[in-house]
């Protein structure tokens, strides 16, 4: 039967990878209706086991080329350590499955751009899991903008930043599995950029480097005609990890932590708060503030079951069963953009660490 014409039938996924994305991912597809897990590949065949036995069965792999051969298989998940994501990727369009790949699609803007070409050559569905992209309360603020709620966009700012210590063997520090502040938070607020602005026309920052050699924190500057984007990431401070969408007529804000956006906030002109946080006092001060009804700011909650990779799957079978090869929402050509961002920054000398 043809699968496009038939949408309530079951969908089946591979899931390579058994650590704590996949098992939020897998979490997740349970409210996804039709949505099942056919087979689990891990390096070591007792997790595999483990896994796809705590979320409802599916055969169990440690051998990637078998789990590829799947014919039930008709998407594959890959939430690998960020080293493997491209060739496991390659791997998968090479044997012809549609392909969702945890962010970062790739170490390098090359390697992001062989797999965009591997999966038009063999005619596969491939994207980036940024999950955020997909969530209802970054798709309102997205039309919100497009309608004019405030006015012309000035500015965007964005940051995201969580403590993680310098440890030895630590992936966030290991140069070696991809690590650093970009390629593990960086990649989520230049995409939602993107996502919302588009391509810049210039891009500035810098970044500091962890004892190991990654960075431990990076800052962005996109330039847009008439328009700017802020956006900074680190694993040496917890930060505000909000996004705002300053325009000639408002602010729009995504309350922390952004990259899983659950609400809203509109500040209208000479709104009796200030918009980014820090400029509002102590962090009480700004607590008390996010509750309380003030004059000229509105808030709208999106909230939604589970962890909110839902929505991504939701969009990556739809597209799959409408036979395209990518998604509109978050096509190839913007995350290799991403990783493009980062290594015009890294390429820099890095920043005196701060005294």
């Amino acid at each position: 039967m043809d699968r496009a014409a038939s949408p309530a039938s079951p969908f089946t996924w591979g899931i390579i990878g058994t650590g704590a994305i996949a098992a939020l991912f897998a979490a997740d597809l349970a409210l996804v209706p039709g949505a099942r897990i056919g087979a689990v590949h891990s390096r070591r065949l007792d997790k595999a086991r483990s896994f796809a036995s705590r979320f409802g069965g599916g055969a169990a792999h440690d051998d990637l080329e078998a789990f590829l051969a799947d014919p039930a298989l008709e998407a594959v998940y890959i939430a690998t350590p960020n080293h493997l994501h491209a060739p496991q990727a390659l791997a998968a369009i090479a044997s012809g499955k549609p392909v969702l790949i945890e962010k970062p699609l790739a170490l390098t803007c090359a390697d992001a751009e062989a797999i965009a070409a591997a999966a038009a050559a063999r005619g596969v569905f491939a994207m980036e899991a940024l999950w955020s992209r997909f969530l209802p309360a970054v798709t309102a603020l997205r039309s919100r903008l497009a309608a004019g709620r405030i006015g012309e966009i000035r500015r965007l700012r964005a940051d995201l930043s969580y403590v993680h210590p310098q440890e030895p063997g630590s992936r966030f520090f290991e140069p070696a599995l991809g690590g650093g502040a970009a390629l593990d938070l960086g990649v989520y607020p230049l995409s939602i950029a993107l996502h919302l602005l588009g391509r810049p026309e210039r891009v500035e920052g810098r970044w500091r480097a962890a004892a190991s050699g990654v960075d431990l924190r990076s800052e962005f500057v996109l330039h847009y005609p008439g328009a700017t984007a802020e956006l900074s990431c680190g694993f040496d401070r917890d930060g505000a990890n909000l996004l705002l969408v300053e325009g000639s007529d408002g602010a729009l804000r995504i309350e922390a932590p952004f990259l899983k956006a659950q609400r809203l906030t509109h500040f209208a002109s000479g709104a009796l708060a200030t918009p980014w946080p820090e400029r509002e006092g102590p962090a009480l001060l700004r607590k008390l503030l996010a509750r309380l009804p003030l004059p000229g700011v509105r808030r709208e909650s999106f909230l939604f079951p589970g962890n909110g990779l839902q929505f991504q799957a939701q969009a990556v079978m739809a597209a799959i069963r409408a036979g395209a090869t990518s998604c509109e929402t978050m096509p190839l050509a913007e995350s290799a953009a991403v990783l493009g961002m980062i290594e015009t920054i890294r390429a820099q000398t890095p920043a005196a660490a701060a005294r």
